[in-house]
């Protein structure tokens, strides 16, 4: 293959690479993401989430605080996995919507808003939208697509056809 070839394989999507594999990015960074908020949440105390939510109005907070707590740890977790995405999708898609809306929407849409800069570094304003919404689209396209290459849908699916 001379060069030429090879960079139009490069240049014009989709690349050369099994078209199943697009989801491993998006489950990576999407699930690792959320577990993460999860267990942050979790290692302050669900309490002091509790209290936040307790702060912008929304009822039951202790109940909430927790609900929140297990769909970011265990949806997390499962996306990560490849494991019943559509499934996982949909309260994961719950939070993010509560988000949006309770707290991220009257700050705008760009998450990075950097204010000054200073001798401690960069001073950030309060993020927007826009990661709720590429999370959004991110469980979307999962939950349409797949959970793609070594995930444990494919194999239940692969298993299942089988039988």
């Amino acid at each position: 293959m001379d060069r030429s070839s090879l960079l139009a394989k490069l240049c014009i999507a989709p690349l050369p690479v099994p078209a199943e594999w697009y989801a491993i990015p998006l489950r990576l960074m999407i699930g690792f993401g959320f577990f993460e908020h999860g267990y942050a949440k979790l290692a302050r105390g669900h309490e002091n989430f509790a209290g936040i939510l307790h702060a912008i109005g929304m009822p039951f907070p202790d109940l909430l605080s927790m609900a929140t707590i297990a769909v970011e740890i265990l949806g997390g977790l499962m996306i990560l996995l490849g494991a019943f995405i559509p499934l996982a999708a949909v309260p994961m898609i719950v939070v993010l919507l509560v988000a949006t809306f309770t707290v991220h929407l009257p700050y705008g849409f760009s998450s990075i808003k950097l204010q000054s800069y200073g001798a401690a570094g960069a001073h950030f304003g309060q993020p927007g939208y826009e990661t709720d919404l590429l999370y959004l689209a991110g469980l979307i396209a999962l939950a349409i697509g797949g959970g793609g290459a070594f995930s444990l849908d494919k194999y239940m699916s692969a298993k299942r056809d089988r039988i």
